[in-house]
């Protein structure tokens, strides 16, 4: 199990591979009635209920771990479940799928058929959108035919869902023997079921237990406040048999269903319900009644328990009481830490894997402690539930819970919207020297972002020749013109930037303007202030690596929503990077940047702080001692620009792709 885990985490990702303008050859299995052939190279659409053959063949897009992958799309309803199945008699079928709402699904062998090779997914849509779905092998270069069915399952989970009548009643610390068998009750999606009710405390902890030899084991809870819960395998135990450990959120009556994981299958079961005293997350209620000291203990992302500081408690340096529980957490999640008490004011310190602390009192105005924040780092994290004064001591709730986007980042929608201007300018026809690579910097970031999947068919590049005043001046409006309020709008420049007299002013104070230097003339920062000026975007990017390109900063970045980056101060000069290969520096880290290195905390965005603080933190390391000078010939240091106007620390520059999704694309 553990290596198939690893396959399907490291063969994602796609390298180009020869284009081969060739029809699949008919599958070796035979067709069933409707089915239809591939389309040439194995890309087609699918329908529900519909059967599809392909071929495995040299030519095809490639895996980086190796394996030859085809792919076909279809729509979605969110809530819809859909099953999808992949058979050959002559290589390992390996599936993967991809959708909207973070849909991630891969799949070696068939859970269901215990034994065989062939492979199958069944999911629930968690939005509307297009699924992608590669048909591909277990092992790298096997090739051959295949069978690609979808099955539409209709609007339902896999999770069971109870019918009204219940089969008996349960006591906790009661073993019963049943029996799944025709002329019981079915949930929608075919599976017979017996449900038991069972009258529940709240903070009890369950452990709850399905097992049979008949059938594969499937055990769901439901109960007051819409609270639910279900478990296929005991991953504990490394069995079919299914196995649920519980916190019951209030008093009550809930529902155990007792029900397999397949459609029809019946036999005997036994079910049992036993206290779970020591379950991860849990202290005993006799240690909490009497004040015996305690650590707390560990609980799962989604879990809340009850707990009570009293004396005998550990305590901090400062005489408050404190009770320490563990969870594990990954890179990139979000999660909302709370602690609930109203016994005592509330006060919780997180610290992270390696470390890092964050305290949480909600202040004066509450008496509640809620943290929201995103995991930065794989590992066990440790939270301390505790009290804002000393000696403070009651019963509290504590919770680990999935958390939310802000409303501000959650409106920010993904996929290719970012529309950009990228010029770049290296051969100057004479009319200036000849810079190295920056027409390459225009080309590498359209490639990169493009690749990532966030940028706009609309977008434009222009090197060299093409680069010319009323080239730019029309691209410009066309790409303002497409670009809406849920868009992001990015000028990038790589060129030659030089400085022109002019009147002495509040936007000039020097008396100098600053111009970019194209092809065939000059456009100043007044007239670029002038073009932005036009759009109307979310959020519109100004990157300029030139000379003096600071000095860009006052003009442009003067209205909501507009952010600046520039290679250098507006009175000095900006060098070439040729360790990497690049025009200038700033081009080769907004690049890297904007295409993941700067998603510090790894929840897929990369906000405005986070971006700054990456170009700033690659400057201090690379870019510390080259040297820049004035016009007149004064000497310094180059030093980064980067000015943010209105736009806040956590607003999204971009929604990039979640990583599995932008490794099957092109």
């Amino acid at each position: 199990m553990f290596r198939r885990l690893l396959v399907a985490t490291t063969a994602l990702t796609l390298v180009a591979a020869p284009v081969v303008a060739q029809v699949a050859s008919p599958s070796t299995d035979t067709p069933a009635v409707g089915a239809s052939a591939a389309a040439p190279g194995g890309h087609g659409q699918l329908r529900p209920g519909q059967t599809v053959t392909g071929e495995l063949r040299r030519g095809d897009d490639m895996l980086t771990s190796g394996e030859f992958n085809d792919r076909w799309t279809f729509p979605v309803r969110r809530g819809q479940t859909y099953e999808v199945s992949l058979t050959s008699t002559v290589f390992d079928p390996y599936l993967l799928v991809r959708g909207p709402g973070g849909l991630q699904e891969d799949n070696d062998d068939d859970p269901a058929a215990r034994g065989s090779r062939d492979s199958r997914i069944r999911f629930t849509a968690p939005a509307d959108g297009e699924v992608e779905v590669g048909a591909t092998s277990y092992a790298p270069g096997e090739t051959g035919g295949y069978r690609l069915t979808l099955v539409s399952g209709g609007g339902t989970t896999d999770e069971p869902r109870a019918p009204a009548r219940p089969g008996g009643s349960l006591a906790v610390g009661q073993t019963v023997a049943g029996d799944l068998a025709r002329g019981d009750e079915r949930l929608d999606s075919g599976e017979y079921v017996d449900t038991w009710t069972l009258s529940g405390r709240r903070g009890q902890q369950l452990d709850i237990r399905l097992a049979s030899t008949a059938f594969d084991a499937y055990v769901a809870v439901s109960g007051p406040g819409g609270f639910s819960d279900f478990n296929d395998d005991d991953a504990e135990a490394g069995s079919r048999d299914s196995r649920l450990r519980v916190t019951l959120p209030a008093d009550g009556e809930y529902t155990v269903a007792a029900t397999s994981y397949e459609p029809g299958e019946s036999g005997a079961y036994r079910l049992s319900v036993l206290a779970d005293a020591g379950a991860p997350g849990v202290r005993r209620p006799a240690e909490i009644a009497s004040g015996q000291p305690s650590s707390g203990g560990t609980l799962a992302v989604g879990q809340t328990v009850a707990g009570s500081l009293a004396a005998g408690d550990e305590t901090l340096d400062s005489g408050e009481y404190v009770d320490t529980w563990r969870f594990t957490g990954r890179r990139g999640e979000r999660v909302s830490v709370e602690l609930t008490s109203s016994a005592f004011d509330a006060y919780t310190m997180l610290r992270t894997p390696s470390g890092e602390q964050f305290d949480n009192d909600d202040g004066e105005d509450g008496t509640d402690s809620r943290q929201q924040l995103v995991l930065t780092e794989d590992g066990e994290y440790e939270v301390l539930v505790t009290s804002y004064r000393p000696g403070e001591t009651g019963s509290y709730r504590f919770s680990v819970e999935a958390g939310q986007e802000p409303p501000r980042q959650a409106a920010v929608s993904g996929g290719a919207r970012v529309f950009a201007l990228m010029v770049g300018v290296s051969d100057y026809g004479g009319r200036a020297n000849d810079l190295p690579y920056t027409d390459e910097d225009a080309r590498k970031l359209a490639e990169e972002l493009r690749r990532d999947g966030s940028l706009n068919d609309a977008s434009v590049v222009l090197t060299n020749a093409e680069a010319t005043v009323e080239g730019v001046r029309d691209a410009f409006r066309r790409i303002a013109a497409e670009a809406g309020p849920d868009d992001m709008f990015l000028f990038f420049f790589s060129g030659h930037g030089d400085q022109q007299p002019t009147e002495v002013s509040g936007l000039e104070p020097d008396g100098k303007a600053e111009t970019l230097a194209l092809f065939d003339g000059d456009i100043d920062d007044v007239e670029l202030a002038r073009l932005f000026d036009t759009l109307d975007t979310r959020l519109s990017l100004l990157v300029v690596d030139a000379c003096f390109s600071g000095g860009f900063a006052r003009n442009v970045v003067d209205q909501p929503g507009v952010m600046g980056v520039f290679s250098s101060e507006e009175d000095l000069t900006s060098a070439v990077a040729d360790k990497f290969q690049a025009g200038g520096y700033l081009s080769h880290f907004v690049r890297a940047g904007m295409t993941g290195e700067a998603d510090a905390d790894g929840d897929r965005l990369v906000t405005a702080g986070e971006l700054a603080t990456y170009l700033r933190r690659q400057f201090r390391v690379e870019v510390e001692d080259v040297q820049a000078e004035t016009q007149d010939g004064q000497r310094n240091y180059q030093n980064l620009v980067i000015d943010r106007g209105g736009v806040q620390v956590d607003d999204v520059i971009v929604r990039l792709a979640p990583a599995q999704m932008a490794a099957l694309g092109d």
